[in-house]
């Protein structure tokens, strides 16, 4: 499959090389993994690095290349996580793996979501993607987590590809990212 998309990896890493000044295409991100174990995603790196006067980044909506809302909204930004995938990090399909500093936060019924590998695309993110609350995205992340069977693989594939191809879902409304995890959201 990675050699199929390569020349995909290769238009949208070198048109991101430019837009970004040379600052790389690529960037890796630690997250939890099943068991919660660490490891670094690899993705694409879709916003710049402006700063204000005072240093600190801009909003996420200012930083947003015209090539990483492309990429986002047709999901290529996935792309380069099938690294994860031949590495054993990641498995196509699985609950999304999120940032680390939520795994505190997590109650015990929502941490479950750490029994399988994490994955590219999801049962939460067929039924809502970043359209839903972060409780139902854990919710559907559990009910995958205990129904897991070939099928329902099957099921999310197609089921992926038909939202990719109708961008639906991709973020709210206004927001170029999802609203951080807090425990209470």
């Amino acid at each position: 499959m990675l050699f199929v998309i390569w020349p995909i990896l290769v238009v949208i890493a070198l048109g991101l090389h430019f837009v970004n000044k040379g600052a790389g295409a690529f960037f890796t991100q630690e997250r939890p993994g099943r068991g919660g174990k660490i490891f670094k995603v690899i993705k694409f790196k879709s916003m710049t690095d402006k700063r204000d006067l005072m240093g600190n980044l801009l909003p996420d909506e200012e930083r947003l290349t015209k090539i990483g809302k492309f990429i986002r909204t047709t999901s290529l930004d996935e792309l380069p996580q099938l690294i994860n995938v031949l590495k054993g990090d990641m498995s196509l399909i699985g609950p999304r793996p999120l940032l680390p500093q939520y795994l505190p936060l997590y109650s015990t019924e929502q941490g479950r979501r750490h029994d399988v590998r994490p994955g590219i695309t999801g049962w939460a993110q067929v039924n809502g993607r970043n359209d839903v609350s972060w409780g139902k995205k854990f919710e559907l992340d559990v009910w995958y987590v205990d129904h897991l069977s070939f099928w329902l693989d099957m099921k999310i594939i197609f089921l992926t590809i038909w939202k990719v191809l109708k961008r639906d879902g991709v973020s709210k409304e206004g927001m170029a990212t999802t609203e951080p995890f807090n425990g209470y959201n």
